[in-house]
């Protein structure tokens, strides 16, 4: 049995291989070697050296031995094994995954699909095919809703540490820098993370807590994930969180809040409502707007933006359910 386990393990690492090389560009023992270790291939890279060797032979594929290390890849017309190519439309969906969802997938994910993202810049790039699929990443655009702001440095290892800990569910190890420059080491459970414009934010709890903090990735400076797993608590939920304004520095009081805004200033809450209850008066040449809404110094900051087109601003506490 433990033979036959031996055997498809290593053809299954095969398989993992070749799905690996990519046409139009090399790829290395090295680069392949960091690709299945991320995907869960725990293998030496003379393994890989060897496997990659026996498999050019075997399946002809192109090796560019003119410096070392050496370069794989498949001919363009490939024969023999034959292996599904990423299509037009695989490569665009890869292309904006990559694009906008670096930061929220797991770092060992991202860097275990290399290969296939490297394969879908290629196919959508330059020197690829002129097609629909190429134009579209330039035809869209996800815009800010604020003035745009550089993200902040994030040491380098804390995001790798950081998603691994969140993804395993296993206690995390931190050295964070507080906003008044206080340097704490801290033992913390991580339940969510959070981009808010440029910024990350990982939800946790302290050792021996029970309530949840917020901390910025950028002010971590060093971070290590244990081997010490813990239950993730069921009490716990990332959108209930967010709808709280738990992220707008609420507590996630609900109140009735109501408003006059100018009507040029206020005319697009007719098109997207504060809440789902929203009320709206005119008064001359404004309106009153009413909704219930999480109370939160965003919610403060953002009727503070209008400045005088705001007025007679009330806020009536929503009784709980």
């Amino acid at each position: 049995m433990g033979k036959r386990s031996d055997t498809l393990e290593t053809a299954l690492l095969a398989i993992e291989m070749l799905r690996r090389v990519p046409r139009g560009r090399k790829v290395t023992a090295s680069e392949l070697h960091q690709q299945l270790k991320e995907a869960g291939f725990d293998r030496d890279l003379r393994t890989i050296q060897r496997q990659i060797e026996m498999l050019s032979e075997h399946f002809h594929l192109e090796r560019d031995d003119r410096n070392k290390p050496y370069g794989y890849r498949w001919p363009e017309h490939a024969k023999g094994f034959s292996l599904p190519n990423l299509t037009l439309q695989e490569s665009l969906l890869l292309r904006l995954a990559e694009e906008h969802l670096r930061n929220l997938l797991p770092v060992r994910l991202m860097k275990s699909m290399e290969g296939f993202f490297a394969q879908a810049r290629q196919n959508l790039g330059p020197a690829g095919p002129e097609t629909l699929e190429r134009e579209w990443p330039g035809k869209v655009r996800v815009v800010a809703t604020s003035q745009p702001l550089l993200p902040p440095k994030i040491t380098s290892g804390v995001l790798e540490a950081v998603c691994d800990a969140l993804y395993a569910n296993v206690w995390l190890h931190l050295d964070y820098k507080n906003a008044a420059g206080h340097l704490r080491q801290i033992e913390v459970m991580p339940l969510g993370l959070a981009q808010q414009g440029p910024r990350l934010y990982l939800v946790c709890r302290f050792k021996d807590y029970d309530n949840e903090r917020t901390l910025a990735l950028h002010r971590i400076e060093a971070a290590k994930a244990s081997t010490l797993p813990f239950k993730r608590p069921k009490d716990f939920d990332l959108k209930r969180f967010d709808d709280e304004g738990r992220f707008g520095f609420g507590d996630g009081k609900k109140v009735r809040l109501t408003f006059r805004i100018t009507k040029p200033e206020g005319a697009h809450l007719l098109e997207s409502p504060l809440s789902t209850d929203q009320q709206v008066k005119e008064f001359g040449d404004e309106y009153e707007i009413s909704a219930t809404v999480v109370d939160s110094a965003m919610l403060e900051w953002w009727l503070r933006a209008f400045g005088d087109a705001v007025s007679k601003v009330r806020r009536r506490e929503e009784k709980k359910d």
